[in-house]
């Protein structure tokens, strides 16, 4: 199965029924993150939980696979990214693909920077500043 690159976010999630409505609840980790926003229309693709369409026939995967893909980034890799926010002790967050959090302490909002990847754990990836950039570099 193809992921198109506008995917937001992956969880599973359960149909319930209320007065005749179907409603799919969304984790609150999914609009914290940023990805989502309240109020907003977003397309839905529902996904059979128990297998997975591979060269045409199905397979069972473990649910912790199949819930949280690979992270987007891998140790030792280098980006340039510009510094979103700061978190709650004062370090970095910038977000890559599917709004991947990567924390980079020493760093500023507003400032752009490269860095290397230094530990990725499954939701979040920690760097090291390598050089501080201008914008117009």
């Amino acid at each position: 199965m193809e992921i198109p690159d506008q995917l937001r976010c992956l969880f599973s999630a359960q149909v319930t029924e209320s007065d005749g409505t179907y409603r799919l609840e969304i984790p609150e980790q999914e609009v914290q993150l940023g990805e989502l926003s309240e109020g907003e229309t977003y397309r839905v693709a529902l996904l059979d939980a128990t297998s997975n369409t591979e060269a045409g026939r199905a397979t069972t995967e473990p649910a912790r696979e199949r819930d949280y893909p690979e992270p987007p980034v891998e140790e030792g890799e280098t980006r340039t990214v510009d510094i979103e926010s700061l978190g709650d002790q004062g370090d970095g967050i910038t977000r890559v693909e599917r709004g991947f959090v990567v924390i980079v302490p020493d760093t500023e909002q507003g400032e752009r920077v490269r860095i290397e990847i230094a530990d990725v754990q499954t939701n979040v990836a920690f760097a090291e500043v390598v050089e501080r950039l201008s914008y117009y570099d």
